[in-house]
C-alpha cells in the first residue's frame, strides 16, 4: 500500500506522533507571554509544578520527565543563551543545581545525575528561547526494556506527588 502524502514516505521507521507536545515546545506564539517558563512563575507552586523559588531562578519539575524527580533550574528572565545571564543569575542557577541534586538524593536516593542544558534548537532544546538547566536523577539499573520494546516510560509517582515530596525535601536540605 502506497502512503498518502500526509503519511510521508515509507522508510522502515515507526514513529510515535505526539502533536499535543507542539504547544509545549513552541507555544501558541513566540513571545515571552507564550513561553511556558515565563508563565509558570505566575502560577501557584502546585499548579506550575514549582519546587522552589529564588530571587533570580526557580526550580520546576519537567512536565515530560526522563526519570522520576527530573528537575529544571530556570531563570525568571526570558533569556536564551547562557552567556547572556547576569553574574547573579549564573551564581543562583549553579546554587539551585547543587541544591536540586542534594534534594533529590535526600528524597529518593539517586545514585547519580545527568546535568546539562541544550543551547539552541539544533542542540536539542525543546524550548530554545528560554534557558533551563536539566537535573536528571539516575539510579543503577534505571533503564529497562519498557522504553525500547514497549515505547513506554514508567514513572512510579504522579508529578504532583513528586513536586510535594521534593518541595518538602528542598526546605529540609537547606542552602547547604
Amino acid at each position: 500500500m502506497e502512503p498518502t502524502p500526509d503519511q510521508g514516505l515509507a522508510d522502515g521507521f515507526e514513529r510515535l506522533w505526539t502533536p499535543h507536545r507542539l504547544t509545549y515546545v513552541v507555544g501558541p506564539g513566540h513571545g515571552d507571554d507564550d513561553c511556558p517558563f515565563c508563565v509558570v512563575p505566575g502560577l501557584p507552586d502546585a499548579e506550575g509544578l514549582v519546587v522552589a523559588r529564588g530571587e533570580h531562578v526557580y526550580a520546576v519539575l519537567n512536565l515530560y520527565p526522563y526519570n522520576p524527580g527530573h528537575l529544571m533550574a530556570v531563570p525568571y528572565r526570558h533569556v536564551a543563551d547562557y552567556t547572556a545571564l547576569t553574574a547573579e543569575e549564573t551564581v543562583e542557577l549553579a546554587a539551585f543545581t547543587q541544591r536540586a541534586m542534594r534534594t533529590v538524593r535526600t528524597a529518593s536516593g539517586a545514585h547519580g545525575f545527568n546535568i546539562g542544558m541544550n543551547q539552541g534548537s539544533v542542540a536539542g532544546a525543546g524550548i530554545a528561547a528560554h534557558l533551563h538547566q536539566h537535573v536528571v536523577p539516575r539510579w543503577g539499573g534505571d533503564t529497562n526494556f519498557m522504553p525500547v520494546v514497549g515505547r513506554t516510560k514508567v514513572l512510579p509517582q504522579l508529578l504532583t506527588d513528586t513536586r510535594e515530596r521534593l518541595a518538602e525535601a528542598w526546605e529540609a536540605v537547606g542552602a547547604g
